[in-house]
């Protein structure tokens, strides 16, 4: 009977552990399962576009402030030199009191200046001057005359120098925060990276991951449009869906992305702003030879995608594979 009872009772025991395991497992398969999965490189790029509404107002806004800050600066500095003069001849009229002042000192008819001597402020020089009638009252009138001035430019400084204190704190801060949302996109790109792998690629045509970078914003997408179409073939003035020349594959990338580009190179070149190589983001245009006649889309990494030639088909390729003329980005 006791042996009975041992045998009886142990399934229990063993059941217990055996669910205190099981438990066990599934809360390690929880952690590090399927329920915690990596993102993928859809879902990064979704978060990249999420982050890239949030940057691309403040960097709109940064833009227009940083213009604005730049041409109060430029007031600032004429309402200075126009005020400049006028405080050298305040300057020179308070020398000139002082010389006065300190023979009439000297002669024992300081009394009527002691005002002038104690404070020694030209806010109302101009009123101490009218009290001092050992002045000329030509001189008296032509200090008035220098000091109204004077003040008509101050007046209009302080205002403007107060906006400007303010731009540059305003400044400050969209800088820092433009800075934190790049450094969050940066970081999801590392990431974007690792999901795609190190290569990811399809063979010659695609050798990596396209794009290589991934931004956010119309030149991603463009970008995005370009490698999209890799594999298709080249066909003289097409302009897609089903196949492209050079100029055209950045045309229909672009207009994807709600831009439009004429289809011919050099009208490409025309239409977009010249940037310098270190400058590059995914979506600007590559163009080559001296007389313009290839262009591809640079998507990151050292890497384009363009339209080769009749026969070919889209595909990527290093930058530097071809003489290069300019780089040019779609405002």
């Amino acid at each position: 009977m006791d042996t009975h009872l041992r045998w009886t009772k142990r399934p229990h025991r063993l059941a217990r552990v055996l669910i205190a395991a099981l438990g066990g497992l599934s809360l390690a398969f929880g952690v590090t399962g399927y329920a915690h999965a990596d993102p993928t490189p859809a879902e990064l790029e979704a978060q990249i576009d999420k982050k890239w509404n949030e940057v691309e107002p403040i960097i709109e806004q940064h833009n227009q402030l940083k213009a604005e800050l730049n041409n109060n600066k430029a007031k600032q500095k004429q309402l200075q030199d126009q005020i400049l003069p006028l405080q050298l001849q305040v300057d020179n009229a308070l020398t000139r009191v002082s010389a006065f002042s300190v023979m009439q000192f000297k002669a024992g008819r300081a009394s009527s200046f002691n005002a002038l001597l104690t404070t020694g402020s030209p806010d109302t020089f101009a009123e101490q001057l009218m009290l001092l009638n050992m002045l000329a009252k030509d001189e008296q009138a032509r200090i008035k005359d220098v000091l109204a001035a004077k003040k008509t430019y101050d007046d209009q400084k302080r205002p403007l120098d107060a906006l400007i204190a303010q731009q540059v704190e305003q400044e400050a801060a969209m800088a820092q925060k433009e800075q934190q949302i790049n450094a969050e996109i940066k970081a999801l790109n590392e990431m974007r990276a690792r999901a795609y792998g190190s290569g990811n690629g399809t063979g010659v045509l695609k050798p990596v991951a396209c794009p290589m970078e991934y931004a956010g914003g119309p030149g991603a997408k463009a970008a995005q449009t370009a490698c999209n179409q890799i594999g298709k073939p080249y066909i003289w003035a097409a302009e897609g869906p089903n196949s492209f020349d050079c100029s055209g594959l950045t045309l229909y990338a672009w207009k994807a992305a709600g831009h439009t580009l004429r289809h011919y190179t050099k009208w490409q070149y025309q239409d977009t702003k010249r940037v310098s190589r270190a400058d590059l983001k995914p979506g600007d245009l590559v163009f080559y030879y001296s007389d313009l006649h290839h262009v591809g889309m640079y998507v990151g990494g050292g890497w384009i995608v363009h339209a080769p030639t009749s026969g070919d088909k889209v595909r990527m390729k290093k930058i530097d594979d071809g003489p290069i003329s300019g780089y040019g980005r779609v405002a």
